[in-house]
């Protein structure tokens, strides 16, 4: 069983629920991960820029940050992470890309999710292996390809 913890440390922007945001989570770990742990956070964009200059040395708020737990897989095994989601920021790309709020929401929260399993996109294969699995979770959830 998926322990999501989820932590609205922002108000508006449509948040999604937290049905959702597990249903989301459960979704992109349908064939990784059992008995996971982790949190979900929704922040402001001070938080997620404060984030984004700590952790990966870069200025400025983003849509979504992943924070992967390593070294602890014997005293907590199914501890995966954190993800934040800046909530100004994904609310705004969804009107500028032309995207339903929901979808861009859950986008967010399987992208994060698969950073924590350890899915990236740093180079062009890894970015069509991971965007490729977003888009087939993301049309099982009933969501376009946020790709095209």
């Amino acid at each position: 069983m998926t322990a999501v913890d989820i932590q609205y440390a922002c108000t508006g922007h449509g948040l999604p629920r937290r049905d959702q945001i597990v249903a989301w989570v459960n979704a992109a770990l349908r064939d990784h991960a059992h008995d996971a742990e982790l949190t979900v956070r929704f922040v402001d964009e001070g938080e997620a820029a404060e984030l984004n200059r700590r952790w990966r040395g870069k200025s400025g708020p983003t849509n979504v940050l992943s924070f992967p737990v390593s070294g602890l897989e014997q005293a907590a095994p199914g501890l995966l992470g954190d993800i934040v989601v800046c909530a100004p920021v994904v609310e705004r790309e969804a009107e500028q890309q032309g995207k339903r709020l929901q979808a861009h929401w859950a986008h967010m929260v399987v992208h994060g999710t698969l950073h924590l399993l350890g899915y990236d996109h740093e180079n062009n294969e890894e970015a069509d292996i991971m965007e490729s699995l977003e888009a087939t979770i993301l049309a099982g959830l009933g969501f376009p390809n946020p790709y095209d």
